[in-house]
């Protein structure tokens, strides 16, 4: 479907990609490894607490918590002052600080927003969903009616199609953040679509469906209505277990697990269904790919196969010893199966450890033990998804797709590590 280098099987022996019959190094046998593990967490452990020795010399001395009250309850629970994670702002979006995170599930206060005309404020008490056109009967629905559905939760990503695009060009010095922050996994709550359309009386040439957004911009996007999305789409009111922040689309938004972000339409309001695409501004001037001959690539609204290492990762500070590499992984088009990661810049690969739990169309966290010489190395990682497609690399990416797009970047990130301890994005 996308416009992608071709599919590599994830199974058969595993080969360099220096060239064909060139061994890779074995993984660790399963004893040794888990000695090794055991033994860089414990290492870890004592240079964390080293380094929290330090800081609690250097900051301002805070009483004994056993011989102080502590704080009373509150109606809305606050994280630690010792806590500063943070999204970086810009005028219409805010990046998720990934590498700062643990676990899949992105705090709903951490999760990235993009918005085309401002957060709008929608009384929910106000707020209609219309269902209209090719149905046999057009509904208004209230949100208190849609909650009276019965419910379904899931966890899933949710990725900008922008995400990472200033890979297309030449890479410049940023954090994981900056460079590939437009990504978040969450739980969703709401109802399912399909439920929704049988309620309305679906008829059965419709194919596909115009979802728009109550905010300012009037966002407007055509979805197929193919077997996934009727068995996956959801209209959610609920995230991470409360209601909707403003900026993910509270009061209703719509779900498309796996597609570009830009179609999963936020401040829902209205659904159309159609024979044919509407072919609005948002698909035919934004959102499309612009191939290497200058036709736009429509419609491409899988996001594919994409990994990267969090940690180490961009502007971090590295020391000689054991360390842990970690990273996320995910695909659009099922689970991720498998993730490899070099250290030497693609000449060997290991296969890294998947952390449960490992589920469909959202964010996976992988791991794998390293001891870090001093010298310079460069990280990278390459995941497998479910029906075999390999995350390609950024110089096959751009053979295909050329590098006038801004959209669907998912090619191999490269994290170099200088003999100073500084890491950086480099082109590679």
């Amino acid at each position: 479907m996308e416009h992608q280098p071709e599919p590599d099987r994830a199974d058969g022996p595993r080969v360099s990609d220096e060239g064909p019959g060139l061994p890779l190094m074995p993984p660790l046998a399963p004893i040794a490894r888990r000695r090794l593990l055991a033994r860089g967490a414990s290492l870890i452990a004592l240079a964390s607490m080293s380094l929290l020795h330090r800081r609690a010399r250097a900051s301002e001395p805070q009483p004994d918590p056993m011989r102080v009250p502590g704080s009373p309850a509150r109606t809305y629970g606050e994280r630690s002052a010792f806590e500063s994670a943070r999204r970086a702002v810009g005028e219409s979006s805010s990046l998720t600080p990934l590498q700062d995170l643990h676990g899949i599930v992105t705090p709903s206060a951490l999760h990235f927003e993009r918005h085309h005309n401002g957060v709008p404020t929608i009384d929910p008490s106000q707020h209609r969903l219309l269902i209209h056109g090719l149905v046999a009967r057009p509904l208004f629905f209230t949100v208190d009616e849609l909650m009276r559905f019965p419910s379904v939760s899931r966890l899933a990503f949710v990725e900008c199609a922008g995400n990472s695009r200033d890979q297309w060009g030449n890479p410049q010095d940023g954090t994981v953040q900056e460079l590939h922050g437009l990504t978040s996994s969450s739980e969703w709550t709401g109802v399912k679509l399909a439920t929704l359309l049988d309620a309305a009386g679906a008829q059965p040439d419709a194919a596909w469906l115009l979802a728009e957004g109550g905010d300012a911009a009037g966002l407007t996007r055509s979805i197929p209505l193919t077997a996934d999305v009727l068995s996956e789409a959801m209209v959610c009111y609920g995230q991470n277990g409360e209601a909707l922040r403003p900026e993910q689309g509270y009061p209703l938004r719509l779900l498309l697990p796996g597609f570009e972000g830009n179609i999963n339409v936020k401040w829902l309001r209205r659904l159309k269904l159609g024979r044919a695409p509407f072919m609005t501004r948002w698909e035919t001037a934004k959102y499309t790919d612009l191939m290497p001959d200058g036709t736009a690539y429509q419609f491409s609204l899988v996001m594919e196969a994409k990994s990267i290492i969090t940690s180490p990762s961009g502007r971090q500070q590295l020391r000689p010893g054991i360390h842990e590499i970690r990273g996320l992984a995910w695909s659009g088009r099922g689970r991720v199966v498998k993730v490899d990661v070099t250290t030497d810049g693609g000449r060997t690969w290991r296969t890294a450890e998947l952390q449960e739990p490992v589920l469909s169309k959202c964010h996976t966290r992988f791991r794998l033990p390293w001891v870090w010489d001093g010298q310079e190395a460069v990280l990278q990682s390459r995941c497998v998804d479910e029906t075999g497609y390999r995350q390609p690399s950024r110089e096959a990416l751009i053979k295909v797709r050329g590098t006038h797009s801004s959209y669907h970047y998912n090619g191999i990130q490269s994290w170099k590590i200088d003999q100073d301890g500084r890491v950086r994005n480099i082109d590679l």
